[in-house]
């Protein structure tokens, strides 16, 4: 397992840049936004992980702008936590096996979510391409909220 990422919710995407950049010496190294889903995600590394961030695309803080307004009250800006893993499918049925309760199942072999005892969420990723499709992942709903 490769840690990832962290998801923080911003409403202001400029003050929050400067803010993260301009003043906590964070640097942007990607970014991309999405017309259809009305956002914008902005990838920031520490200045010492830079380079690394660069090649591996970890590990970093992902600031999603959400173009929409909305309150982020009750603690909704925090996300989820990404981690990146060589079989989504082993993990999801390791965690199953385990109890946990899959919250987004695999169904694109690419990406899961479950929750902690806490209700931190995170979000499995395959490592590399994603798997082919399978079950019991295919059909499997999803189940809470992430």
């Amino acid at each position: 397992m490769r840690y990832l990422h962290t998801m923080v919710r911003v409403r202001d995407l400029d003050e929050s840049l400067d803010f993260y950049c301009g003043k906590m010496g964070f640097v942007e190294v990607r970014r991309s936004e999405n017309e259809s889903g009305r956002y914008t995600l902005v990838f920031l590394a520490a200045s010492e992980d830079v380079e690394a961030a660069r090649q591996n695309a970890a590990p970093l803080i992902e600031l999603t702008y959400n173009w929409d307004p909305e309150d982020y009250s009750g603690g909704r800006n925090f996300g989820h936590i990404a981690v990146e893993v060589d079989d989504i499918y082993d993990l999801c049925q390791s965690l199953m096996d385990a109890g946990v309760t899959i919250n987004r199942p695999p169904r694109d072999g690419r990406m899961a979510f479950v929750r902690s005892p806490d209700n931190i969420s995170f979000e499995i990723l395959q490592k590399g391409n994603s798997l082919a499709p399978a079950e019991p992942w295919t059909s499997m709903q999803n189940t809470g909220a992430w």
